[in-house]
């Protein structure tokens, strides 16, 4: 196969006017022979570039090291009486899923039973199989569903597992590959969202239609529950059976943030849920939790957007509006999660992007709820803390973890004194000569934007030192203090600065802060960032040509518009996994699902807002963009390869300094195993230390 390069290669002739306008369009076809010769050989020429040096392969096994570890907290989820892990290290690089008694799980080194081996599992299948998770039916915990992907896409194979044999069942429940939404009714029925065929899955790629399928018939004789339209995101269906509080929902989800959903009666019959479509919904037990992304008015009473609202369920099916607030957010305070225990509700509340917990305890009537506090963290670190079994016990899990401290799994039962300490991680790298700060910047139209800076104790402030500065701004995500190692050893102990920059799109102000940046607001993200950047300049810490910034998914766009946008600010970057062609995006792998977040480019008028925030788009010649290196899977079936691949072809067309790199497997994670998540990581910051290191620039 001859080597394709982006300047020497013709793409095939079409008629379409888009193939046109895009000479790169042709790398669109996925698992074309051609199109992935040009990936292999556009990753061997980074390898000799970034990936071949006795330096490299140091950080390399520095970081797997660290992700191979045996001393990492095994964390545990309760299953029945049991408690379950799923566990890679270098014996075992797919994974075992295993289990233990609790008892045995507080030693320091438990006796682990085997439950499946998924790399014995995928030599007999001939498979590369990617654990995706088991869901169990309760409350008897004796069969499973278990996920399978195919080299790490988000389609999986799914597939009936008997926990007591620890055996697949023989002839039991078994989906193709699909992007299948799958879950237990009773041992002898399934609520099945999956590809059943032309017509059967949205724009989105997921599936559009739902069914109860009944053991031992073909899934082409199930039952149809309900069918969405193409336009929407997905369907599904599930039951709770948690006893006593037996129910059936199914659920319409439109876009990312609007959904609908359903309790099903006995004849089939589905009644809604009177909430907004944009409020988040969970039932449990008698109670119902809803938490409204807009200002919701019932009874004359208007509820903020990131609140709380706790109400009995069935008096409200019954038309009863009696709200109590368990968290309402003000300018600097947003709920981050919340947790049951069986008697008892678990807030996980951010201020300032730092954690405090709260208990909730529900009284005798539906107002009346006592509040206390849970346990307590060190400053600019993270506390977070969940229910065991939320049937059973008010026991719960509470870990401790920060930039410089690994983290400490705790044990401990509400209203029973303090928790125990059960496990605690390595440290990986000797965190004695850092320290972790906290600082805010102003961004272009004046609002306050935090960010961590780890660095060492003794830095100078002399504009020289090599920073990373990371960020993911969106889909209401928040990024907090958390320990990592690889960032310890391959980045702090050689020197560098690392920076989390909190800009708007994520949820570190609750749904305010993500909405702020939304669709024609989008650039608030990069300038956000920006004014990180400017904040770390103006101190003096780094200066643009040692300062680096990576980010992936969501926060590979970013990265995107920062090389197009503020090239000046940025001796390198790195983009893994990223949305790029936002011209084309809801045409690619899962993009259609996002367009509550971006937009709609096929609108004129949307489109001439997506514009401004489409590198793939912008990318220009003669402009003084910094050295940018591209990551991404072939089998990313979420955001896709294709925007990797036509972006870098683009910037090498053009003479730019662009960088690829696309894992055959991987997924959206872009690695499979441990092997392959060590070399990506170790790629993206031996690219950072050739471009911005000291003796770089």
């Amino acid at each position: 196969m001859p080597f394709f390069t982006a300047d020497s290669y013709t793409a095939p002739m079409t008629s379409t006017a888009s193939t046109q306008t895009d000479e790169h369009q042709w790398l669109e076809d996925i698992d074309g022979a051609e199109q992935l010769e040009w990936a292999r050989q556009h990753n061997a020429k980074t390898v000799r570039r970034y990936a071949l040096s006795p330096a490299f392969e140091r950080m390399e096994q520095g970081i797997l090291e660290v992700l191979d570890s045996e001393a990492r907290i095994p964390m545990v989820r309760k299953i029945g009486p049991l408690f379950y892990n799923f566990w890679r290290d270098k014996k075992n690089p797919k994974g075992l899923w295993r289990r233990t008694t609790l008892a045995e799980y507080r030693k320091p080194q438990p006796e682990w039973e085997t439950v499946l081996d998924l790399d014995a599992l995928a030599e007999a299948d001939k498979e590369n199989w990617v654990w995706h998770g088991a869901d169990c039916l309760q409350p008897g915990y004796k069969r499973c569903l278990v996920s399978l992907s195919r080299g790490g896409a988000d389609a999986n194979v799914v597939r009936e597992f008997d926990l007591e044999l620890k055996q697949f069942v023989a002839s039991g429940f078994t989906l193709p590959e699909a992007k299948s939404n799958v879950a237990w009714k009773d041992i002898d029925h399934l609520y099945v969202a999956t590809d059943f065929g032309p017509g059967s899955m949205t724009s989105s790629s997921y599936p559009r239609i739902v069914k109860e399928w009944k053991r031992g018939t073909p899934l082409e004789s199930a039952a149809t529950v309900y069918e969405g339209g193409e336009d929407d995101m997905t369907v599904s269906a599930w039951r709770d059976n948690t006893p006593g509080f037996e129910r059936d929902f199914v659920s319409r989800q439109m876009d990312f943030y609007d959904s609908e959903t359903w309790l099903r009666t006995g004849d089939g019959r589905l009644v809604k849920i009177d909430v907004p479509d944009d409020a988040s919904t969970e039932v449990t037990r008698e109670w119902m939790l809803v938490e409204p992304r807009s200002p919701w008015t019932v009874g004359g009473t208007t509820y903020k957007p990131g609140s709380l609202l706790a109400m009995r369920f069935d008096d409200y099916m019954a038309g009863r509006r009696e709200i109590t607030v368990l968290f309402e957010p003000d300018d600097t305070t947003a709920l981050d999660d919340y947790s049951w225990t069986r008697h008892h509700l678990i807030l996980n509340v951010m201020h300032d992007v730092v954690n405090r917990l709260e208990v909730l305890t529900p009284g005798a009537s539906s107002k009346a709820w006592k509040r206390e506090g849970l346990g307590g963290a060190p400053e600019l670190s993270t506390i977070a803390a969940g229910g065991v079994d939320e049937d059973e016990n008010d026991d719960y899990f509470l870990t401790v973890s920060g930039f410089l401290q690994p983290t400490t799994l705790y044990i401990g039962t509400i209203g029973r004194g303090e928790p125990e300490p059960l496990k605690d991680s390595p440290a990986f790298f000797d965190a004695s000569g850092y320290r972790v700060s906290q600082h805010f910047a102003t961004s272009k139209d004046g609002t306050r934007v935090p960010y961590f800076e780890i660095a060492p104790r003794n830095l100078q402030a002399d504009g020289r030192n090599p920073t990373l500065q990371y960020a993911y701004g969106g889909f209401e995500i928040s990024l907090q203090p958390s320990y990592s190692g690889a960032i310890g050893r391959a980045w702090l102990e050689r020197g560098g600065v690392y920076v989390v920059a909190n800009i708007r799109g994520g949820g570190e102000y609750g749904p305010r802060w993500h909405q702020a940046a939304l669709q024609r607001d989008r650039l608030r993200t990069c300038e956000d960032f920006a004014a990180v950047s400017e904040h770390l300049v103006a101190r003096n810490i780094t200066s643009p040509p040692h300062l680096g910034a990576m980010g992936g998914s969501n926060g590979g766009l970013l990265m995107g518009n920062m090389l197009t946008l503020y090239p000046t600010l940025y001796g390198a970057i790195v983009s893994e996994v990223a949305l790029l062609d936002m011209k084309r995006y809801t045409h690619l792998s899962a993009g259609a699902s996002w367009i509550a977040e971006y937009g709609d480019p096929d609108d004129p008028e949307e489109w001439a807002w997506i514009q401004a925030f489409s590198p793939y788009e912008n990318a220009k010649k003669g402009q003084p963009y910094p050295p940018a290196l591209f990551t991404t899977s072939t089998r990313d079936d979420r955001v896709g390869p294709v925007h990797a691949r036509k972006m870098h072809a683009k910037l090498a067309a053009m003479g730019y300094d662009s960088s690829f790199y696309e894992n055959i497997e991987g997924g959206h994670s872009a690695a499979t195993d441990n092997k392959e998540a060590a070399f990506m990581d170790a790629l993206g910051y031996a690219y950072l230390w050739e471009h911005i290191g000291r003796t770089s620039a």
